[in-house]
């Protein structure tokens, strides 16, 4: 069964989170499934955490890119520091 990529990026943000919910419940009443009786393709439990973590992806993405130069500013610096954080352990 081929599965259809969805375009996350032309949702609005309601639909985001709507899909969000939704693909979260899928996901554990899989998951329960899945231990209790088994499912017959367990590689679906994978694409279904992909496609969560696109959504959430596409959220982040749009929450930067909607934060003003301040907070973008202020991130930069703190990545900077982990960076020279981790050269120097």
């Amino acid at each position: 069964m081929a599965t259809q990529k969805i375009d996350f990026a032309a949702m609005s943000d309601a639909d985001l989170k709507q899909e969000l919910e939704t693909r979260m419940g899928e996901i554990q009443s899989a998951s329960f499934d899945h231990s209790v009786k088994g499912i017959a393709n367990p590689m679906e439990l994978r694409a279904m955490r992909r496609n969560i973590a696109r959504i959430n992806t596409e959220m982040r993405k749009r929450e930067l890119a909607a934060s003003s130069a301040e907070v973008l500013e202020g991130r930069s610096k703190l990545r900077a520091r982990r960076s020279r954080q981790k050269k120097q352990a």
